[in-house]
This record gives C-alpha cells, sequence and structure tokens, in this order.
C-alpha cells in the first residue's frame, strides 16, 4: 500500500510536469519531404495563380464578404454583395447605410440578422479605433465583431500578401482525409500546415488546398481518376489507383529540362 507520503509526493509530481510534456505526441505528416515538394509543386503547375472566389474591391470588403462566406457559399455571398459593395465600399459608408439596409441586402445569405449586425459592429470599430483602415495584423483583426482567426488568416494572406493557412471546411477534410496534416482542430492543423508546406509554395498554398478540396477531392466523393497527386495520395479513401498524371509543364521548365 502507497503510504500518504508518497501520494501526495507522486501528485505534487504530476502537477509539476508541463502540459506540453504530458500530451501525447502529435501525428505526423504521412508523406515525405520529396512527396510534400512534389505534391505542392504539381498544385503550382495546376493552377499557377490560385485566386479566392469571393468576389471584393479593397481590404474591407474582403473582410465583410469573408465574414458573411460563414455557413454559406462563395456564390451566395457574391451574389448578395455584388450589390451592397455598389453603394458600401468603406467602413463608414456602411455605417451610413445602417442595419437594416445592410440586412436587406444580405438576406439571401444564412444568418443574415446575426450577420449585418456584425458588419455594423465591425464598421463601427474600423472607423473608432482604425481610421476606417483594415488592420494588417491577426491580433487586431479578430478584434473584429464577427472575425475569428480564419477570417483573419484570409484577410491576411489575400489582402496584404502575409502567407497563411486559413483552415476551412475544405482544408480541414483533407489535411485528415489524405493524411497530409491529420488533427483534430483547425488551429492544431494551421500549425503542421504551417510547418510542412515547403515555404516557396506557402503563399498560395491555401487557395491551392481550398480549390482542390472543392472541385475534386470533395466531401461525398474524391474524384481520383481526375486527381494530379493520386499517385501520391496515402489516403485509405483513394477510390481507384491510378498511374502518376501527365501534367502540363510551363515551357521554361520544359526548355531547361532539355
Amino acid at each position: 500500500m502507497t503510504s500518504p507520503s508518497k501520494k501526495s509526493s507522486t501528485q505534487t509530481l504530476k502537477k509539476s510536469i508541463p502540459a506540453a510534456v504530458k500530451r501525447k505526441p502529435v501525428a505526423r505528416s504521412a508523406y515525405s519531404r520529396a512527396e510534400l515538394e512534389e505534391i505542392f509543386r504539381r498544385f503550382s503547375i495546376q493552377r499557377p495563380e490560385p485566386k479566392g472566389e469571393l468576389e471584393h474591391v479593397n481590404p474591407f470588403t474582403l473582410v465583410v464578404a469573408v465574414a458573411l462566406s460563414a455557413q454559406a457559399t462563395d456564390a451566395g455571398v457574391n451574389k448578395a454583395t455584388r450589390a451592397l459593395f455598389k453603394v458600401a465600399d468603406t467602413p463608414q459608408k456602411m455605417l451610413d447605410l445602417g442595419e437594416e439596409k445592410v440586412r436587406d441586402y444580405i438576406k439571401t445569405i444564412g444568418l443574415f440578422r446575426n450577420k449585418a449586425k456584425n458588419v455594423i459592429a465591425l464598421s463601427q470599430r474600423l472607423v473608432d479605433v482604425y481610421g476606417g483602415e483594415v488592420p494588417k495584423t491577426r491580433e487586431e483583426l479578430v478584434t473584429l465583431p464577427g472575425v475569428g482567426r480564419k477570417t483573419a488568416n484570409v484577410v491576411m494572406s489575400m489582402a496584404f500578401g502575409i502567407p497563411t493557412v486559413a483552415v476551412d471546411t475544405h482544408i480541414f477534410r483533407i489535411a485528415n482525409r489524405i493524411r497530409l496534416a491529420p488533427g483534430k482542430t483547425p488551429d492544431e492543423i494551421e500549425d503542421k500546415l504551417l510547418r510542412i508546406i515547403p515555404k516557396h509554395y506557402l503563399f498560395h498554398a491555401h487557395h491551392w488546398l481550398i480549390l482542390h478540396g472543392r472541385y475534386c477531392c470533395k466531401a461525398r466523393k474524391p474524384e481520383c481518376e481526375r486527381c494530379v497527386i493520386a499517385d501520391i495520395c496515402k489516403s485509405p479513401e483513394k477510390t481507384c489507383d491510378v498511374p502518376a498524371p501527365l501534367v502540363e509543364l510551363p515551357q521554361q521548365m520544359i526548355g531547361s529540362a532539355n
């Protein structure tokens, strides 16, 4: 039988161990550095200049569009914001429009009442705290009503050219499905992706992964037969075994190889 003194000393020792030490090691990517390099090389050839699909005209309208896109499709958000941004493309113009009219513009989007309230609140904060300008840091962006880490990352990347990875539903699914960066939370997956993606591909990686998930590695059934990384992919959900796809190389790469 363990004596009370030994029990208390054991409990004290357990409490003194940092949380980081007690945690189990995080799951790693299933891919080697060479395989990761090849995955993103192929994505870069497939889509040399990937673009986000949310329409916007400046950093402010991008913040609004991304905030509105939660639980909504990009196409649905674009349909609602085209008219809105024509009359309110700055925080002050949005405040002048007012919550009720903003609500009328975005009423086809899910949760439009709460989102209209957030749009007005974030516009007010931008005017009051940031002089009507959208801040560039994540710490400042997440203080805006309706703006979380994912939205902040998208704005940092698309508006200010700061390499980030915003983990949306597509990236969360792909990171786990193909064992690229397995994780239980978006933050965990974001941290892993930032560590494993080759630095020279990091700027566009966010869009490559989203577009890959949206148009190829789809939620219900991945279209492996048309996937540019199918031969490398280590997903247990692969629908078929296919050889390395023929990826059209830029002319300068063909010339350098000869």
